[in-house]
């Protein structure tokens, strides 16, 4: 079978940060490919017009078109353009789009189209208790009604996702996965010097923004910084501006929440290469995830592969991933104190940490690796081509 994605972000070999989505595609990719089957990945919004091949995957690179006024029809009738000549060319069955930008909302393809949620613009905004322009909306309810069939990473994200456009559509439920085989504790962590500490730490991965809870993070490590001066914060991620301040730096504001103590045990790295993530997450004690928008958070199930203990949100989808005291804790992200309180207790109770790090491990294996998320993927994207035939 030959499977197709497209997407507006992708991890190339030279990426120094990418979202979920993409890491999302690249997981689920390298998995197809294992198992005999043939991906194409369609990137919009790149630099250059470009075709490569990366670790078996066919990879296109597409430049907008900029035309005032007419960008988003001439960009998705340039991409409809450059996914036809491939398909002449070798024959694509089956493509997968994401339901962000609702890119598919005037892409009119002769093979079924798969939409996947991974969340939204309308979606988010929600979340982020922020007005969605109208046009973003329009764009992904259209692409999702255009849809030959309907995928979500999370049951949450499926059930919001109807309620906001007015929809009764059935989902099936098919999560993120990641390769097992490759997030696993490694002997040996490779960073370098600067990088490593041997104190205990905290560490937060994704982008530096408010609906990802940023800004109450340090409303936590204060709290633990009084009791345990000796921990330290790790922080990684690109930093981004604030919409609703119209800061032009989420690190920034952090700062200024920041104790004085505090502030001296924070490590801010920014964004670092994908593929030295894992070795940053090995390094660190434990990991934080306090977000308020999410659909099925891909940083989250890399952290519990490598068996680290979390402590995140309690929000929605944080339901179908965490097992609250077993695998993880969940808590409101503005309960600062009991959202410390779990990071104190991580970090001081080797056994309640080593217990819960051999669980999450396991969750992970059972229900979120790639092999077993392929598997559903292949004989939901059969049925599909099938139905469509």
């Amino acid at each position: 079978m030959h499977i197709s994605f497209i997407t507006s972000h992708f991890p190339f070999h030279y990426s120094r940060s990418v979202g979920g989505i993409g890491t999302s595609i690249k997981n689920l990719s390298d998995e197809l490919i294992s198992l005999g089957h043939s991906v194409t990945v369609f990137v919009y919004g790149q630099d250059y017009d470009e075709k490569t091949i990366e670790e078996g995957i066919n990879i296109v690179n597409i430049k907008n078109i900029k035309f005032k006024g007419l960008s988003w029809l001439l960009t998705r009738k340039k991409i409809q353009k450059v996914i036809i000549k491939e398909h002449k060319i070798f024959k694509i069955d089956i493509i997968e789009t994401p339901d962000w930008e609702g890119i598919t909302s005037f892409i009119n393809l002769p093979f079924p189209v798969v939409i996947r949620l991974h969340g939204s613009d309308t979606y988010f905004c929600h979340l982020d208790h922020r007005k969605v322009k109208w046009i973003n909306k329009f764009h992904e309810k259209r692409a999702i009604k255009k849809a030959d069939a309907y995928l979500s990473v999370s049951q949450y994200t499926a059930n919001l996702t109807n309620t906001l456009f007015g929809l009764n559509k059935k989902f099936t439920i098919i999560p993120n996965g990641i390769n097992t085989d490759v997030f696993k504790k490694s002997e040996q962590v490779n960073l370098n010097e600067e990088n490593k500490h041997t104190e205990k730490s905290i560490l937060y991965f994704g982008g530096i923004i408010r609906k990802k809870g940023l800004l109450e993070i340090p409303h936590y490590f204060n709290k633990v910084n009084q009791g345990m001066p000796e921990v330290q914060l790790v922080l990684i991620g690109r930093d981004m501006e604030d919409k609703l301040t119209e800061s032009n730096s989420t690190f920034h504001m952090m700062k200024s929440i920041f104790s004085t103590e505090a502030n001296h045990k924070v490590s801010f790295l920014g964004s670092v290469p994908y593929q030295e993530i894992k070795a940053h997450i090995e390094n660190a004690t434990i990991c934080v995830f306090p977000s308020y928008a999410e659909a099925l958070p891909v940083s989250w199930i890399e952290a519990m592969a490598l068996e680290k203990a979390i402590v995140a949100s309690d929000i929605g989808w944080s339901n179908e991933i965490i097992e609250d005291g077993v695998d993880g804790f969940k808590v409101n992200p503005k309960e600062h104190d009991i959202f410390a309180d779990r990071i104190k207790l991580l970090l001081q109770d080797n056994e309640v940490r080593e217990k819960m790090q051999i669980n999450a491990r396991q969750k992970i294996v059972q229900n979120f690796s790639t092999k077993v998320i392929a598997s559903k993927a292949v004989q939901f994207y059969n049925e599909t081509i099938r139905k469509n035939a």
